[in-house]
């Protein structure tokens, strides 16, 4: 009598399970702390002139970014992505209770407007960073994956891993900052709160919010390459590159 062997999905759910345990929480926890911050700061413009605009999120955005690239090195894109979605399902459930918060009445003489306008956030502000932040995942995540591809004689070597990087970060950096440039503040901004920025100050704060973001990796990419070398050495992850490989031997078998 022939086992009946999980079908896709089950597979890929397991999988997605098993990935969260092998990653270790500390990297865990601070790209999903990163990616809720960077959405609060995302709608607050630090710098702003005729043809330059920056908002808060570009703080805090290279810690995101950092951490996309050390377990793309290590894990690959597709697990990278999905942590990238985990994180902002995270950060939406965050967001809701945030705004949760806000929508019971304040006790008589007490006035939390102030709270309720940081931690309750702006719906479209929030559609806005979670559109460009999962599409600059997906740029990010493959372009590093497939760059560190070409680095055949020396793949785990530092110069790959910085090349793949600086390379991915800056231009999924770029289309970060420019999708939600183009969605909060032209498309949104307008119509909620009275003014927008132009296409120009859009494409100079991404191409600057890229810059910046590279820059950062340039100081912090050291520490990412360490750790990437430290879980290789200690061989991290095993249970579910296990699981992945008798996955794939699976599902090669269903198709004879």
């Amino acid at each position: 009598m022939n086992e009946k062997k999980p079908n896709k999905f089950v597979r890929e759910f397991k999988g997605s399970i098993l990935l969260l345990r092998n990653i270790p929480s500390v990297v865990v926890a601070l790209f999903v702390v990163s990616v809720i911050t960077m959405n609060i700061l995302a709608s607050k413009t630090i710098v702003e002139t005729k043809w330059i605009a920056i908002d808060g999120g570009i703080l805090v955005s290279w810690l995101s970014f950092l951490c996309m690239d050390i377990i793309t090195k290590h894990y690959g894109p597709k697990a990278a992505t999905e942590m990238s979605i985990f994180a902002v399902l995270v950060n939406l459930l965050v967001c809701f209770i945030f705004w949760l918060s806000t929508i019971f009445p304040s006790p008589e003489g007490m006035d939390f407007s102030a709270y309720n306008s940081v931690v309750g956030g702006t719906w479209f502000v929030l559609l806005s960073s979670t559109i460009a932040f999962i599409s600059s995942a997906i740029i990010n995540n493959f372009m590093n994956y497939f760059i560190g591809k070409a680095f055949k004689n020396n793949p785990d070597g530092s110069l790959a891993f910085i090349t793949r990087c600086y390379i991915s970060t800056f231009i999924g950096q770029f289309f970060d900052n420019l999708i939600f440039a183009l969605f909060c503040f032209m498309i949104f901004a307008p119509i909620y709160w009275g003014f927008s920025w132009s296409f120009i100050q859009c494409v100079t704060c991404s191409l600057l919010g890229g810059l910046l973001e590279l820059l950062m990796e340039v100081i912090f990419s050291p520490f990412g390459y360490a750790i990437t070398r430290r879980w290789k050495a200690r061989n991290v992850g095993k249970e579910y590159f296990d699981y992945v490989n008798e996955s794939s031997l699976q599902s090669e078998e269903n198709h004879l």
